[in-house]
């Protein structure tokens, strides 16, 4: 960072009252702060990593008092962060403004393999933190656990069931897989049945393995009472809302069985839930029938979940969610992303599996293709239905798919260039779209504009520049995981 960088970060923190995801402030007018380490460790768990600016005071109105010494205050930094594991390498700025210094430590999210940082002095499980807003938290043990998985790539889908048996598994099923995985394979075929299931990972020494209890279980969920999906149908737009007869649920059901069995039983019912729309054209007079939600995007949305959720002891009492409120549908999964896969690398590049056992397996089972297509597809059905982009969330352990029922405004399709009049109008619905955080291209599915560049330099930046709409990232401006917020007005 250049020290007119760091000018531009103090008045842009000073302009926002208000530490983010990467920006925390510390007044360091009287001394060090004597605990930087929960921050030091919160950044460098993060990819982005973060910045800790020294010299204002966040209890007296994000006043720039500067720093007390310089020199001091960045030796006595560089010993916190030495007591980290890794040791934490921080970047420093100074800038000397108004006759007060003021330093800056750019800390780097450090790599993957290496997470998580933690404080020496409380060990791995206490001295862990994760960022989450404007707050350093303590990590769970199992996001700690995550990145241990992740580095000795454990295999929770193919660990053993000590307590299961092979009378307790459909063996018509467990051979018509086989019989699919030898087609074509010819040494396959040389080998015995029993070989075959150690090699494929259905057994581990004889004994049978979670795949195996998944895909060909008569009753899965008598070792495994959580590994199901739990189902409901909600009578507002958050659970907890009652119906007009004060019903809490319009529908709730506990999905068991193999994974097959679980993802029939769930389509079948958001069928029963969701409403089919008929629609008469008027040209044709042709009558078309169309549901809430394509259910092609819908069973490769529950695919993945049941596929790609995290088999762990540690989540293994923890259900898969299917919640139909009445403006969206939600697909709660245990486990958050998977490896170094970020939100806005999903369906474009090749991500690690984090159970390739039952991947493998549901591709010869014939229900998925394995081919990194479901993302693309789920985009696809979604934009021929002509609604907003599906919504994914990764929040601390559970990774969340959203669609919603439609667009949240429509528009005509070419807006005109924006007059006084005009943008009066499209300012007053977009700031009030904005109270909620919003990302770039929920705005543009919001003014019904395909090109996300032409609608944020447009009609957002100008809001940013008056001080209307604040930015969850303001360091990083063009970051993918920027958030547009609009500020309380006095």
């Amino acid at each position: 960072m250049t020290p007119v960088e760091l000018e531009n970060l103090l008045d842009h923190a000073q302009a926002l009252k208000a530490e983010t995801q990467t920006l925390e402030l510390k007044a360091a007018s009287q001394g060090c702060p004597a605990r930087l380490y929960d921050t030091l460790s919160s950044f460098s768990n993060q990819d982005e990593g973060g910045i800790i600016l020294f010299g204002v005071d966040e209890q007296h109105d994000f006043a720039p008092v500067g720093v007390y010494d310089a020199q001091n205050l960045m030796k006595h930094i560089t010993e916190q962060c030495n007591q980290m594991t890794p040791v934490v390498r921080p970047v420093f700025t100074t800038l000397l403004k108004d006759r007060k210094v003021f330093v800056s430590a750019e800390i780097p999210g450090i790599d993957l393999t290496d997470r998580p940082c933690f404080y020496a002095g409380k060990g791995r499980l206490k001295g862990a933190y994760v960022r989450v807003g404007d707050a350093d938290q303590p990590m769970t043990e199992y996001e700690i656990y995550r990145y241990e998985a992740f580095r000795r790539k454990y295999q929770d889908d193919i660990r053993p069931v000590t307590q299961a048996v092979w009378n307790t598994l459909d063996n018509d099923r467990l051979e018509q897989y086989l019989g699919n995985l030898k087609a074509g394979r010819p040494n396959l075929s040389r080998l015995k049945t029993e070989d075959i299931c150690e090699l494929v990972g259905l057994t581990r020494e004889s004994t049978p393995t979670l795949a195996a209890v998944l895909l060909f279980g008569i009753f899965p969920q008598g070792y495994f009472p959580q590994l199901c999906i739990t189902a409901v149908s909600v009578p507002g737009t958050e659970v907890g809302q009652l119906g007009p007869e004060g019903e809490r649920f319009l529908d709730n059901r506990r999905i068991e069985g193999t994974l097959t069995q679980m993802l029939e039983e769930a389509l079948a019912f958001v069928r029963k839930n969701i409403r089919i729309k008929t629609i008469i054209d008027p040209e044709t007079g042709k009558r078309a029938d169309r549901e809430d939600y394509p259910m092609t995007a819908v069973r490769e949305a529950i695919l993945n979940a049941l596929i790609h959720r995290d088999y762990s002891p540690q989540t293994e009492g923890m259900p898969i969610q299917l919640l139909l409120f009445e403006d969206r549908f939600e697909i709660r999964s245990p486990g958050g992303l998977y490896g170094r896969l970020r939100i806005e690398q999903l369906g474009k590049v090749q991500a690690d599996t984090r159970n390739p056992v039952l991947a493998v397996a549901m591709e010869a089972l014939g229900e998925t293709e394995n081919r990194y297509s479901g993302i693309p597809t789920i985009r696809r059905e979604l934009e021929r239905a002509q609604m907003a982009e599906p919504e994914f969330r990764d929040e601390r352990g559970t990774f969340v798919v959203c669609f919603h029922k439609e667009l949240q405004m429509s528009p005509p399709q070419n807006i005109e260039p924006v007059t006084d009049q005009i943008c009066g109008t499209i300012e007053d619905k977009l700031l009030h779209f904005c109270t909620i955080p919003r990302c770039r291209q929920e705005i543009a599915n919001f003014l019904n504009i395909k090109s996300v560049p032409y609608a944020i330099m447009t009609y957002v930046t100008p809001l940013v520049e008056q001080g209307l709409i604040a930015l969850s990232l303001p360091e990083s401006p063009r970051s993918p995981k920027q958030r547009y917020t609009t500020r309380q007005r006095k």
